[in-house]
């Protein structure tokens, strides 16, 4: 990863270069939710091509920027009031509350948004029913994602214990026992970036550590891991938000 800068007007727009491995011809420009920008390049790409590839496209960037931030004006603090945004698998959807007493509680996520029928609209009561919602289907991704990943690892015998834990700072971790913890939150990011932190535990229970081993064993899994870490980074802030 390189960091690099361009110049746009008075401003200066900081992005991040990914090499990555197997990418033919196009410079890919990624910009993440939380502002940043991620660039991503074949492996034999120079500095100067892609910096001169990142100009050309600066104006899209600048728009892309400045719409992002006026987005994220109205995304926080969380309110959980009907017309905002929450994450689910990478896409934002808005929220519809309706409040009645003649239904039960629920979320169903159709129509582009997470329908929530409520007895009142008090914040903590629609929060609780969403995050409900968030543990059941990060319940079921994970263990779908678990089972058809551990098929393609040899020193895995058995698919891991594991459980849901709400985290501030880790998308998962493993413990000396072999058993995995996964942040609840993640279930909001796209599917590659999932597969990319289970993944990254799953090696934990053949090289526990971040020896250079580790990371080489990593590659060999995801060979553009890092690439999908720096997405996965660039959502973060917005994910975590409560």
């Amino acid at each position: 990863m390189v960091e690099q800068c361009l110049k746009y007007g008075d401003l200066s727009i900081p992005y991040q270069v990914f090499f990555v491995p197997g990418r033919q011809c196009k410079v890919a420009i990624h910009v993440h939710p939380d502002g940043s920008v991620q660039v991503d390049a074949p492996a034999q790409a120079s500095l100067a091509e892609i910096k001169q590839a990142v100009g050309k496209r600066s104006r899209w960037l600048f728009a892309q920027l400045d719409r992002i931030k006026a987005q994220n004006t109205h995304v926080l603090p969380r309110e959980y009031v009907s017309g905002e945004s929450h994450f689910y698998l990478g896409r934002r959807y808005q929220l519809k509350v309706r409040v009645t007493e003649l239904e039960e509680p629920s979320v169903k996520l159709r129509c582009g948004q997470f329908q929530i029928i409520s007895k009142n609209r008090d914040r903590e009561t629609v929060k609780s029913l969403l995050w409900h919602w968030y543990r059941a289907h990060a319940h079921q991704q994970f263990d779908r994602r678990l089972e058809s990943l551990c098929q393609d690892m040899s020193w895995v015998k058995n698919k891991p214990t594991w459980k849901l834990l709400t985290m501030k700072k880790q998308w998962g971790s493993c413990s000396p026992r072999g058993e995995l913890s996964l942040n609840t939150h993640l279930v909001k990011a796209p599917s590659e970036c999932i597969d990319y932190v289970l993944l990254h535990e799953l090696c934990h229970l053949k090289l526990h550590n971040h020896s250079p081993a580790f990371y080489r064993q990593l590659r060999k899994e995801m060979p553009t891991w890092e690439s999908i870490k720096g997405r996965l980074d660039g959502m973060a802030e917005l994910l975590l938000n409560e």
